[in-house]
């Protein structure tokens, strides 16, 4: 099975071009993607099948092989700076649970601190 990576992808129009280790390229469909799979990330590595299309060579069924860097992980913040903010969070979060106990919804600037928090702690963890 060929090797080689992805040169270009549209994925809007579900087209894009591959380049084979040994030289040349491949036409490639959005079909031939793997399930689940909408795009292709330039410098991609892929494996392929081939078909000698009208206009030249087709690939089939496209297996990715490297996933492209991921941005976000590499910008994901260190051990030591995630356990700063899960401990200022859990004290964030003591003192709602106090005002709770007592009977008292926190003010609205309070709720929408922790609330803007959360979201980005979640955000961190689902990288």
């Amino acid at each position: 099975m060929p090797t080689g990576k992805v040169r270009f992808y549209d994925s809007e129009k579900g087209f894009g071009f591959l380049t084979k280790e040994e030289g040349g390229d491949v036409y490639v469909r959005a079909t031939a993607l793997p399930p689940g799979v909408t795009s292709l990330k330039p410098g991609q590595k892929v494996e392929f099948g081939v078909v000698e299309g009208r206009k030249g060579e087709q690939a089939l069924s496209v297996r990715l092989v490297e996933l492209p860097p991921s941005l976000s992980k590499a910008q994901r913040k260190s051990p030591e700076q995630m356990t700063v903010i899960v401990e200022d969070l859990i004290k964030m979060l003591d003192g709602l649970g106090n005002s709770y106990r007592r009977g008292k919804h926190p003010d609205a600037k309070v709720a929408t601190k922790v609330a803007s928090v959360l979201r980005a702690v979640a955000d961190e963890l689902e990288l």
